[in-house]
This record gives structure tokens, sequence and C-alpha cells, in this order.
């Protein structure tokens, strides 16, 4: 054999004790109490198959989003015309993507269409035959960007939401154009994170309508520009809770979009959980100046369609601080605190599927997962043993310490250990040999040929390795694409294939070359065992 340069065993060398100190506490079954503070802590996380938890495909009604943005523009409309000083009778939310202008005499529709046209973009203007409605209707490419943006919107809120939850190792992730993948390996409370995922969170504040006729909207005359709400009201010498209605105006006057903090208090009177909510300067700066403007009348606070409180605004309140009360337990007020933080979501999601995994059968699974190793890695390391004699114990060392690579690599880039993962790293185990079989194969060729057994080595791994790369490379791309636009099952067995693949490169090849030329390293060698 040639010349064998100093750093490849170092390379060796190094690369073994690398991988051995970030695999051995996955290995060991986590950090045992002797384990130096220094090195390397982390075990391979385990995903749902592996531990039990949640597995939910949302559905994100993004049509809602699109219905929001036109019931939104029905505000920027009224800025427009009363900046221009132009004449209406009236702007209001019309279908799911429209809205309408009714004017108080046609010969105002040129100039409001055209004042129109040069604040509000990506949407279609139209004038009835009457020429005293205008028609606005959201283009299809922007509504097709909204609905885009709000699934996108969703998974970041949602993420944030899980964050501040607690769960480790969470798979957020799209999934077709309108739906959300989430699994939530290790969750003790599926329940409680459904209704943390799966809630809006739209905070909004509106004024109570104080002289409607609150009992005629009950029997179904709710007057125009308002809307009946309800919510519940703790008598606190019986502790029953009963539903209180409220007539409220249908305008928002504030929305939590403007928040920038929410956090658990309690209240020393009656030692109860509240939620203290702050605004930035532009919500600080409005919500002040409505407080001033309305003292003596009720403002509503309203979550998602249900009135948390409508208290009397003594006066005017600055410093953009507000408080939600209403007879939560800690668990809830936490849980509202959360949601409020991360913000709300552009538009309702529904669970489509929804899946819980017990951690029992998470351990079965494991347990069968680490016998299909032990089993497959036991008859590939006999075969390779007996059939290639020692050439094949040595192929067997590469196999060992390729696991303990891919291993290591998985913890470094923290990535999440699945069953399909198991099942890519049994499969390794027969690939990562593969490169040494046709190494092995081409050396007992040149030994057939009469060429001296050195020749021979040199010769088997020299005309193999092109082979052997052709073979890995196309394999590599095969995993490549089922990582790009497989799911999360198939994208980790795609990880750890990839990573194995390279790893059984660097094994099979280059450690098996140098561990051999240091066993008959200045010696002369009259046979082989192969």
């Amino acid at each position: 054999m040639k010349h064998l340069p100093l750093w490849k065993p170092l390379t060796v060398a190094l690369v073994t004790v690398i991988s051995l100190l970030y695999a051995a506490p996955s290995l060991l079954g986590g950090t045992p109490p002797w384990w130096p503070s220094w090195l390397p802590q982390q075990v391979i996380a385990r995903g749902l198959d592996l531990q039990g938890g949640l597995y939910l495909l949302l559905h994100v009604e993004s049509g809602k989003a699109v219905e929001q943005a036109a019931e939104n523009m029905v505000d920027d409309v009224r800025g427009i015309m009363r900046k221009d000083k132009l004449r209406y009778r009236g702007v209001e939310h019309s279908g799911a993507d429209a809205l309408v202008v009714r004017l108080s005499q046609a010969s105002d529709a040129e100039s409001v269409q055209k004042a129109i046209s040069q604040e509000i973009h990506n949407v279609k203007i139209s004038v009835d035959a009457d020429g005293l409605t205008i028609r606005l209707v959201i283009d299809d490419n922007a509504q097709k960007e909204i609905r885009s943006f709000a699934v996108e919107q969703s998974i970041q809120t949602i993420r944030s939401r899980i964050d501040q939850f607690g769960v480790a190792e969470p798979t957020i992730q799209k999934q077709g154009e309108d739906r959300i993948l989430v699994q939530l390996p290790g969750l003790k409370d599926p329940a409680r994170a459904k209704a943390l995922i799966g809630r809006t969170a739209r905070l909004e504040f509106k004024m109570v309508d104080e002289k409607g006729d609150l009992p005629g909207a009950m029997a179904g005359r709710v007057p125009a520009g308002d809307i009946l709400l309800y919510g519940e009201q703790l008598d606190r010498t019986t502790g029953k809770k009963t539903r209180q209605p409220y007539l409220l105006k249908k305008r928002t006057v504030l929305s939590g979009d403007l928040l920038t903090d929410a956090r658990v208090n309690f209240d020393h009177q009656f030692n109860e959980p509240y939620v203290s909510i702050s605004f930035n300067s532009q919500g600080g700066r409005k919500f002040g100046q409505l407080t001033g403007e309305h003292v003596g009348e009720r403002m509503a606070i309203v979550l998602d369609n249900n009135v948390y409180s409508a208290p009397v605004i003594r006066e005017r309140i600055d410093g953009g601080r507000a408080q939600i009360s209403g007879s939560f337990t800690t668990e809830e007020a936490h849980d509202l605190a959360i949601i409020l933080r991360a913000g709300a979501l552009p538009a309702p999601v529904s669970v489509m599927e929804e899946r819980t995994v017990g951690p029992t059968l998470g351990r079965d699974s494991i347990e069968e997962g680490l016998a299909s190793i032990l089993i497959g890695g036991a008859l590939v390391l006999v075969f390779m043993g007996v059939y290639y004699k020692a050439f094949g114990w040595l192929a067997n060392v590469a196999v060992v310490l390729n696991i303990i690579i891919l291993m290591a690599i998985l913890v470094w880039i923290q990535a999440t250990l699945t069953l399909p993962g198991i099942a890519g790293m049994v499969l390794l185990m027969g690939m990562s040999v593969d490169a040494n079989v046709l190494i092995f194969e081409r050396i007992r060729e040149e030994l057939r040929l009469g060429k001296p057994p050195l020749a021979a080595i040199d010769a088997g791994y020299d005309t193999a390795f092109i082979t052997i790369l052709d073979s890995n490379l196309t394999t590599l791309i095969t995993a490549v694409v089922l990582f790009q636009f497989g799911t999360g099952p198939v994208k980790g067995f795609a990880v750890t294939l990839s990573i194995g693949l390279i790893a059984s490169m660097f094994t099979a090849i280059f450690v098996t070359r140098v561990m051999l030329a240091m066993v008959i390293k200045n010696r002369r060698v009259h046979s082989l065992s192969i």
C-alpha cells in the first residue's frame, strides 16, 4: 500500500472521539450523573410515534381572511371620503369579498371612484346603472395572496403559542394550500393544547349601546349598526355563572392588533387572576383618546365574540394599560395571556384529523425499533465476519462507527428521530456494508489475476470507488427528493438515510482503508484473509 500520511489516522481518531461524545448520552439513555458538564448533554429528540403526543391536521378557513380584509376596507373608504370631503349615504360590507358605497347623488360617482382608486389598490371598482352605488371587489390575485398569507401567519401564530406552552420539538408545517400539520410529542394535556391552538383570539373593544332596545334585540330585532353578544357573569354569593346579554355597537373602536404584552396578575380583593394588557404607543394614544371621549359610558372587552367585561369608564386612561377579568382559573388566565401575546389567528382553524399516541405505544415502538436494529445488525455483522473473515470484521467496525456518527449528527443538528428514521437506520446497516462488499470482491478478483496482496488492495479500493460513488449518489438524490416533497414521517426517513449514506461513504472507503494500512504497515504480507 502507499505511504500513510499522519493526518489520515488523526482524522479517523478525531471523528470517532467527537462522535462518541455526542452520541454517548443517547446510547446511555440520558446524561449520567458523572458526565462532565462541559461535554455535550443533548440526547436524540424523539418524534411523536416514539414518545406519544398529539397529531392534528388543521384546516385554515382562509376565506374568512378575505372577508375580514373586505370589512377592514370599510373604515379605509370612510376615511377617504371624509378626507376628500365627498358626500355619501353609507359604506357597508357586501358579500365575502366586496363592499358598496352608497352616494347621495349620481354626479359624485366619478370623483368618488377616482379618489378610491388612488388610495386602494388590488380592487375592481364598478358603478351600478343608477349611478348611486359603487361596488369594490377584491381582485383574484389579491384574494389568493390574502389566503396564502393567512395560512403562513397562522403557522407563525400557532408556533408562537406552542413555544410559550412549553412543548419540546414540535412539528408545525404547511400541507397543501390551506392545511397545517401539527405534531406535539410528549404532550400531557391534549385538550388544553387543542383549545390553545384553535382559538382565534380576536380581541376587540366595542362601546355598549346604552340607548338601544336590549329586550327587542334579544327577541330578534337588533338595531342597524349594533350587535348582540353574550358574556358570563359570576354571582360571588352563590358561585353560579349566568349568561349576560350585551347590545354593542358593531364598530370596533380598538383591536388587539396594537397589543405588545399580556401578563397574569391577581386581584388583591378577591385573589382572582386577571390578564393585564399593554398597548404600543399608537394603541396607547388611541385608548387614552377613546376613554377620554366616552367618560361615563361602558366599553366592552370582547374576545372571539365573547364579552369578558363591560366596565364603566370613570376617567381618561393614559399609559396604554387595561385589564381583562372574567372569573378565570389561573390556568385559563395563563392560556389567555399566551394567545394574546402570540396574536390572533388571521382566520379560524378547524381540526380535520386528530390522533393521540399514548406513551405506552411509543415505548413499544422504541423497543421494537431497537430490537430490529440489534437483530438486523447482528445478522449483517455475522455474515460479513464469516464470509469475508478478517476483512469482514474490519467492515463491521466501520458499520458500528457509521451508526455512532449518524447518532452524533442527529444530536448535533437537533433532528427528531421517528419510527421511519429507525427503519432508515436498519436499512442503512445493510447498505453501509455494500460499499465494502464491492471493494472486497474487487480485491478478490485482483488476487485471482495474480497480483500481489498490497497491489490488490490498492486496486480494489481505487477501481471500486467510482461504482460506490455512483450508487450512493443516486440513492442520496432520491433521499433529497423524499425530504423535499414528503411529509413528516417520510422526512424523518430521508434525513436518516441521507446522513447515513454520507457517513457510510466516509467509513467504508476512508476509515477501512486507513485501518487496513495501519494493520499491515511495515509488514510483509504474503496472503490476505478475505
